[in-house]
């Protein structure tokens, strides 16, 4: 039989919540019979819910190994098991006696078990001429027959939060990786836009992640970067349509060139007069880019463009170009500025000059027009990066000379 709707412990304060919670346990409609550990499965999937640790969980699973059925049902035996402090400690992995007190008041302040204390304050049976429980003194589990419904439907609800979850991080994942590469290759093959801005505002996005996230974190995160891909990929969509379109004139122009073949001896002139009166057609010439120095030589003269890779060294042309980007927008030369240089330089020797700008960084007043100086006279054939490289690299103690 029960003991009544509410029970006070022995030794332990009783408070409003304990009384509510029993209440609320009594006059619930008693629930049919539920599996005991598909009910403990369910308490554990929803520990953060209600606070619990996973030792409170080992408690509980081995209050439940003192249940003799699988079964929880409504039974004039109230649900209660009563096993002594030690008995509980070895189900428990061997769990100490004050950690054991401290998760069993967990238990109990959650709401999941009740305490039905003896007047002693010990756990024992009083068992009629049959063997039948007549009265138990130890914890019910009758919390968690009467909430079952409750704890199942809380744990669907949990599950589907982790997976939104796992889904955020995910679509997160996969969005930063698309940011990264897209600026990267950006940068390294000289696309037109202030790249190291966009790379500035990825890194900022990132860095109000914190250590351990949740998933209000993680969506608005990933809201802002995916806004940013989007507009990467704008960027990037708009010049790749403004290439085709410059190949698709030059294809035009050629055609129109080549339509009629024959027209050619009727065009030309007869005579050296007539020739040398018309305008020069000579096609422009391009460049192919030089790399006249050695790169180790590059690098040894302006070791400082080194900390603007996210490796801190560099190991390539390419990493050496994505680098002078960063640092041309850092110093405030000018998108154009830095792509005429690339034009009449070539991209490798435009970011050996960049370069060495940097290590004379402070002597430098406005290196936009420095650099747009030096591209006119490259452009004259009145400058060479050997004697501006070699300067750097005395200025920077790495000549032969000084390393002996």
């Amino acid at each position: 039989m029960q003991t009544g709707r509410v029970s006070t412990p022995h030794g332990r304060p009783m408070t409003l919540a304990l009384v509510r919670g029993q209440l609320e346990t009594a006059d619930r409609s008693p629930s049919k019979a539920v599996n005991k550990w598909k009910v403990f499965n369910d308490v554990g999937e929803t520990k953060d819910v209600f606070g619990i640790q996973d030792r409170s969980i080992t408690v509980l699973q081995a209050l439940l190994s003192f249940y003799p059925s699988d079964e929880l049902c409504d039974e004039d035996g109230g649900l209660v098991v009563f096993p002594s402090n030690s008995q509980l400690s070895l189900r428990a992995h061997g769990i100490a006696g004050t950690t054991l007190r401290r998760h069993l008041a967990a238990l109990v302040d959650a709401g999941l078990i009740e305490r039905r204390d003896s007047p002693n304050g010990k756990r024992y049976a009083h068992r009629g001429r049959g063997g039948e429980i007549e009265t138990a003194f130890g914890f019910s589990l009758a919390p968690l027959l009467a909430r079952a419904a409750e704890l199942a439907n809380l744990a669907q609800q949990v599950a589907a939060e982790r997976l939104r979850f796992k889904r955020a991080k995910e679509a997160l994942s996969l969005c930063r990786r698309d940011v990264r590469k897209l600026i990267s290759a950006a940068m390294e093959e000289g696309a037109d836009g202030d790249w190291a801005t966009i790379e500035a505002m990825f890194i900022g996005l990132m860095a109000r992640l914190p250590r351990a996230p949740r998933r209000e974190d993680v969506d608005a995160v990933l809201e802002e970067m995916e806004l940013l891909r989007d507009e990467i990929i704008n960027r990037l969509e708009i010049q790749v349509k403004a290439e085709k379109m410059d190949v698709n004139d030059n294809h035009d122009e050629r055609h129109i060139q080549n339509s009629k073949p024959e027209s050619f001896h009727e065009l030309e002139p007869s005579s050296e007069k007539e020739q040398g009166e018309m305008p020069s057609q000579k096609p422009k010439r391009i460049a192919e880019p030089l790399k006249a120095f050695p790169l180790p030589l590059v690098l040894r003269a302006c070791p400082q463009i080194g900390d603007y890779t996210s490796r801190g060294r560099i190991e390539s042309w390419r990493e050496l170009m994505a680098a002078a980007v960063i640092v041309r927008s850092m110093l405030g030369v000018s998108p154009s500025a830095y792509e005429e240089a690339c034009g009449v330089m070539g991209p490798e020797n435009a970011a050996v000059a960049v370069a060495c700008m940097l290590e004379r960084a402070e002597h430098i007043k406005s290196p936009g027009g420095y650099l747009r100086d030096l591209t006119r006279k490259a452009a004259r054939g009145e400058f060479g990066l050997g004697p501006m490289l070699m300067a750097a690299l005395r200025a920077s103690g790495g000549d032969e000379k000084q390393r002996a």
